[in-house]
Order: structure tokens, then C-alpha cells, then sequence
């Protein structure tokens, strides 16, 4: 396997298509061979020894390529996946999977007929230490079963940073602070309590007033029970992440998230071990901070070793991020009057 390598493209060369050439270069894998982006069709724009496109219809046909990673907006990542999959190619594709849930479901279609190829989505979350860590503490046993959930994601307004108009266009995102940034909490909450058969909510853009929410409240179940409290928000002000976890024995503080734009605060890991009958409500906690995110870098190189060693992928497949997405519009149709405003379907 020491001179295996995959040859790869990168559809979409914003933010999020930048941060992870970083990581696809670093990996002994991978072999950058093209990048593409429509607004290359503009600009001047030249790189030695990579092919530079601004259409990936071309890309993907005229290169004798082994996966791509799909970094594009919402309404035009499903295009790029499903062409991408009849090419056989292998593909890495950034969150949410489209506009909706009939994105993903004919993605999946399409996938079935295509058993050998990986098709893997970002949820880079899952692969931050303090959520691993989390993870690895209530699969131990050690504190009990989960109770409930309370999850809080922040941002301080619908377009912050130097990011493009598009996410707040209902035509191209399809959704808003909820699709963008709190389909992260919703996929954690799955990831530490599973399915939620049950969801009441509200959503909201009374504040920003754009064709997407900027505010989603939600209190939903699972078949076993566990509650869980949502709320994505981009009237926050500030920037916020939070995860509370309680179970039988104790309770899980996840607090802050490490970020590119380090906006989120120090990333924590409270630990609560308690005796509910007897340490009178001071038990005792231990706090680990973390310095580092592995988290893109470590989902880039599982990536590629689902597709080295053919493994089965384990984080984002493509039934998390139907289900992922199921539970998004579940907390969208949840609310009638949204559901009737947009016209909504699971």
C-alpha cells in the first residue's frame, strides 16, 4: 500500500474547499491532480502541476480521476455528487447533502448501484477530541445511560465573516441557520442518543426577515425516551456552542468549539460524576481543555483509508446524513406555520 495513491479533484474552492486541500496534500494517499471553481471562468488563475477548471463537468470527464471532494453550495453539491457517482468516483461531500430530503434520497438511489465506492459527508464535528472523548465515556457505561440533551449554536448574525450572500437565498441554501450550522447539533445529538422519533418546534426570521430562518427552537424524543432541547441561532451576538449531556450517574459539559475563525471560545470537556442520593448537588467534576482540532484533518484521512482499505464508512455516510436531514425537517414541518409559508415535506 506504500505507493498507493488516489487521484483526486476539488469541486468548489471557497473557505471550506481551501481549508481541505490543506489536509488532502498532507495525506501520503492522496494526489491532488485538478481543482475547480466557477469563479476561476473570471479570474486569472494558475497553479504548477494542478489543473485549474471553472466547470466540473469537464473536470470530471476529461481526468482519469479516483474521488473528489465536493465543497459547492447546497443546490448544486447533489448535481455534483450524482455525476460524480456514475463516473465512478469516489466522493467526500461537505454538509448539508442538498436543499432538502429528497436530495439524499436520490443520492442513495444512485449509490446503490455503485456498492464498491465510497460516499462519505463533512460532519467534521464528530471528530473533535472533546466530542470523541465525550462519546468514548458514555459508551463506556461508566456514568449511566443518557437522560437528556440541551444544545445551544450561535452565530452572531446570518452572514458573518466575508461569506457570500448565497446561504442567505432560500433558492440556493434551502434552508437557514438550522441547514447551515445547527444540522451539526443535530447530527451530535443522534450521534450520542440516536433517533428521534418526536419533535415539536418553532422556527423562526422574525429578526434578519431573509426567506431562511434565523432562529430554530426544538424539544424532541427518542423511542427510548431521551429528551432532547435545541436551539440554532443566529441572534446570538457572539458566537456560542454548547452540549449539555445528562445521564444516570452524571453529567457531560461540552462547552466551545475550535474553528478556523477561533470565535467559539476555549473547547472543553466538563466531567460530572454524581451519586444523585447522596453528594447533596456538589459532585465532583474534572475539566479537560483542548488546543488542537484534528477534527478536518482526521475526517480527510479516514476518508481515505475507507477507500485504501475499502472500510465501510463508520462517520457520515450517506444514511447519517439522510437521517440528519430527516430530523432537520422534522423540526422545519414541526412548526405549521412554517411548513404552510414554504411548503414544506419530509
Amino acid at each position: 500500500m506504500k505507493n498507493f495513491k488516489i487521484r483526486v479533484a476539488i469541486a468548489g474552492m471557497g473557505v471550506v474547499g481551501k481549508k481541505r486541500r490543506l489536509y488532502i496534500e498532507k495525506n501520503t494517499y492522496f494526489e491532488l491532480v485538478a481543482i475547480c471553481d466557477i469563479r476561476f471562468k473570471d479570474a486569472l488563475h494558475n497553479e504548477k502541476g494542478i489543473k485549474v477548471y471553472f466547470d466540473h463537468k469537464k473536470m470530471i470527464k476529461e481526468l482519469n480521476l479516483d474521488a473528489i471532494f465536493v465543497c459547492v453550495t447546497n443546490d448544486i453539491a447533489p448535481i455534483v455528487v450524482t455525476e460524480s457517482l456514475k463516473k465512478g468516483l469516489h466522493v467526500f461531500c461537505e454538509k448539508p447533502p442538498g436543499k432538502d430530503v429528497q436530495d439524499i434520497e436520490k443520492i442513495i438511489e444512485i449509490e446503490k448501484k455503485f456498492k464498491g465506492l465510497k460516499l462519505m459527508y463533512g460532519f467534521n464535528h464528530r471528530f473533535h477530541d472533546s466530542v470523541r472523548k465525550a462519546k468514548s465515556i458514555i459508551e463506556s457505561g461508566d456514568l449511566g445511560k443518557i437522560i437528556n440533551l440541551n444544545g445551544v449554536y450561535g452565530k452572531s448574525k446570518i452572514i458573518t465573516f466575508n461569506q457570500d450572500d448565497w446561504r442567505k437565498k432560500r433558492e440556493i441554501s434551502g434552508g437557514g441557520v438550522l441547514l447551515d450550522q445547527g444540522i451539526h447539533m443535530v447530527d451530535l445529538m443522534r450521534f450520542f442518543a440516536g433517533e428521534f422519533n418526536e419533535v415539536n418546534s418553532f422556527v423562526s426570521n422574525s429578526f434578519w426577515k431573509y426567506d431562511v430562518e434565523d432562529n430554530a427552537y426544538a424539544l424532541m424524543k427518542t423511542k427510548l425516551g431521551i429528551v432532547a432541547i435545541l436551539h440554532s441561532s443566529a441572534t446570538s451576538w457572539r458566537h456560542r456552542f454548547s452540549l449539555s449531556i445528562a445521564l444516570e450517574k452524571g453529567a457531560l459539559i461540552l462547552s466551545g468549539i475550535l474553528s478556523g475563525s477561533k470565535s467559539y471560545g476555549s473547547e472543553t470537556l466538563t466531567v460530572i460524576k454524581s451519586d444523585p442520593f447522596n453528594d447533596n448537588g456538589d459532585p465532583s467534576e474534572t475539566v479537560y481543555k483542548y488546543n488542537n482540532d484534528p477534527s478536518w484533518e482526521d475526517e480527510v484521512n479516514e476518508f481515505a483509508d475507507c477507500i485504501a482499505s475499502n472500510n465501510e464508512v463508520t462517520h457520515g455516510s450517506s444514511n447519517d446524513a439522510l437521517e440528519t436531514m430527516k430530523t432537520v425537517y422534522r423540526i422545519y414541518c414541526s412548526d405549521s406555520e412554517w411548513k404552510k409559508k414554504y411548503n414544506l415535506v419530509i
